[in-house]
């Protein structure tokens, strides 16, 4: 069996942060209706959107969820929610702060409904604090929580990070409060409101830049280009090779004497490199040697070398080679699936689990494509006022 198996979840996520979120616990078994506007999840309206309404950014995310289009402006569009409500162990969202409240289904109304209901709520900054009610999204996150401070290199300008980090980690910290509310509720009978914030999610995440800002006494610089973020590991960065660039970490002394031995350099045997401080000491000398080793070899071959004495090295790939390679589909976390109407693109589960398999993800189809099963066949609405409710724009 599937592991949440007989938990249904209400998606009224948008963007990546909560419908994540949601698309983690479908993997696991959950059955996620997604309740979207009239209009649409934004990434249904995209200039890159397909012809049924879907984009590459909904498909990746929303795939293996149920769609129910619903208007929360309207009292019998709220109506529907609370009976979906009722028949429901875990409502997600992360609207704007506030927006439930204004609906008038702020948690003590859903509570009131069914008081086992997990509400999980995902925010910018959180429901106290000084930026409390602020709105948030990954790229305004990276900005007040120093990622963007800490990346790029120290003579360059602060720079977001390539992927969307923020929003994933929040999505990911958000699942883990639900799993962990369902379980509290198995012993009390009860639900709770679940909160994650965004920026409270990726301040671990600046472990070593924190460090590093402490050990320095703030003397150290912020951005640090591809070194270790408290500059307390060396070797630790990219390296050019012959056919483009590979990482190269020694976290111990012992990885570094390995590594001496497979460069064969007389530089590296001095005793200036003797020890991890002498190393970030002279961080640049070390950086030349690696690199005067790296630069006529492959990098295909560099990595071989490497694992093979159990040093910690990767090609850096493109994303092209990445969605193409052989090890990513075998895990199958970013994978094709081929159905009736063609192959798509859709994200698997990263969680795997030995007596549990992955509920496979099933293409989403056109905005409210559940609508009527949904309302008839889990909610006991008749045909006729389906109609009704169609008519009037609720659905």
């Amino acid at each position: 069996m599937v592991a949440l198996d007989g938990v249904r979840v209400i998606d009224l996520g948008q963007f990546y942060f909560g419908p994540y979120c949601s698309m983690l616990l479908a993997r696991l078994g959950a059955d996620v209706i997604k309740v979207e506007a009239p209009e649409g999840d934004p990434y249904r309206r995209l200039p890159t959107a397909y012809d049924d309404g879907t984009s590459v950014q909904f498909r990746l995310i929303n795939s293996g969820k149920r769609l129910l289009r619903l208007d929360l402006k309207q009292a019998d569009g709220r109506e529907v929610l609370l009976r979906l409500v009722r028949e429901s162990d875990v409502l997600v969202q992360n609207l704007s702060p506030g927006a439930m409240e204004r609906f008038g289904l702020g948690y003590d109304t859903l509570s009131a409904e069914n008081p086992r209901l997990i509400l999980a709520s995902g925010t910018g900054f959180g429901s106290f604090g000084p930026y409390s009610g602020e709105p948030g999204m990954d790229l305004t996150i990276q900005a007040r929580t120093a990622v963007m401070s800490t990346t790029g290199f120290d003579d360059g300008p602060p720079v977001r990070t390539g992927p969307s980090v923020v929003d994933f980690l929040g999505g990911a910290h958000l699942m883990g409060g639900v799993l962990a509310a369902l379980f509290q509720r198995e012993h009390t009978g009860r639900g709770q409101h679940v909160e994650v914030a965004l920026q409270d999610a990726v301040i671990p995440s600046l472990s070593s830049n924190i460090a590093g800002f402490v050990n320095s006494g703030g003397q150290m610089p912020e951005r640090t280009g591809n070194h270790n973020g408290g500059l307390a590991v060396a070797p630790y960065n990219a390296y050019e090779t012959s056919d483009g660039w590979i990482s190269v970490i020694c976290p111990t002394d012992s990885h570094w004497n390995r590594l001496r031995t497979l460069m064969n350099d007389p530089e590296a045997d001095e005793d200036r490199f003797g020890s991890m401080a002498g190393r970030c000491a002279e961080m640049d000398a070390v950086d030349a040697v690696v690199a005067r080793w790296t630069k006529p070899r492959p990098k295909g071959e560099l990595r071989k070398m490497l694992i093979k004495k159990g040093i910690p090295a990767a090609e850096v790939v493109t994303l092209a080679e990445l969605m193409e390679d052989p090890h990513v589909r075998a895990r199958g976390v970013l994978r094709t699936v081929q159905d009736p109407a063609g192959q798509w693109w859709t994200f698997g589960s990263p969680l795997f689990l030995s007596d549990s398999p992955e509920a496979p993800p099933v293409r989403p189809g056109r905005l409210g494509a559940d609508t009527d099963s949904i309302l008839t066949g889990l909610l006991g609405f008749t045909p006729q006022q389906v109609s009704d409710l169609r008519n009037a724009g609720v659905v």
